[in-house]
């Protein structure tokens, strides 16, 4: 009993150092990034997880790593290649002597976590997978959603709206990475989609009050785009 108390207080303490090197390592990287995808967002997403994941009862070693590297080097920064991510958290991992399968386990979840386009399904075949695409996607709604939203389209030279570019439900992933549409766009080719796609019911229930906000702000944008003052 002494030994497996022992070697669980190891584990405990090597977990809590890659944690720790992780956030810095992460931190140094993104921290001042200016399109939604900076340090605080990485940040959010881990607490968020970390609450889902309790609930759950998932591992939560697993899901704090992959929350934490998730955005590591996400393929919207390097010309769409999805591989640069996971390539980046294993190299990390290897470098602090990480076990090979929470390595593998952490990599899966990075490159399955992004959302693809309306008809592509990209759900995670691991609880822990689901849960950080959860809270990921948690991110992406709400007041912060909105912010994120416009934040990405002023980086993307994407117009706020214009009634004359379509909304489109994006076929395939390629078609999702080579559409230029505007920010209001994205509310219906993405963001307005996400709550029904949660995979946790902890996640559904968070994902549901910020999609009503998001409608109500919508509202409140076609009154005042339409010029509507009473």
């Amino acid at each position: 009993m002494q030994i497996q108390k022992n070697n669980f207080i190891q584990q405990t303490f090597d977990n809590s150092f890659v944690i720790k090197q992780t956030e810095d390592f992460v931190y140094k990287k993104l921290h001042g990034e200016g399109t939604g995808h900076d340090w605080y967002h990485i940040d959010r997403v881990r607490k968020i997880a970390l609450k889902i994941a309790e609930k759950e009862k998932a591992d939560l070693f697993l899901v704090e790593l992959a929350a934490l590297l998730h955005d590591v080097a996400d393929w919207k920064f390097h010309n769409g290649d999805e591989s640069v991510g996971p390539k980046v958290a294993k190299e990390w991992l290897e470098s602090l002597f990480v076990d090979e399968k929470v390595i593998e386990q952490t990599c899966n979840i990075i490159l399955n976590i992004s959302f693809k386009g309306a008809h592509v399904n990209t759900k995670m075949k691991s609880l822990e997978g689901m849960i950080v695409q959860d809270a990921d996607r948690i991110d992406a709604l709400g007041a912060i959603g909105i912010a994120r939203c416009f934040a990405y389209g002023g980086f993307k030279n994407n117009p706020i709206y214009d009634p004359n570019i379509k909304t489109v439900m994006h076929k395939d992933f390629q078609e999702y990475k080579s559409t230029r549409g505007s920010s209001i766009n994205h509310f219906y080719e993405k963001l307005l989609l996400l709550k029904d796609r949660m995979n946790t019911k902890s996640g559904y229930e968070i994902a549901k009050e910020r999609h009503e906000f998001m409608q109500q702000f919508l509202n409140q944008f076609f009154k005042e785009w339409d010029c509507k003052f009473y």
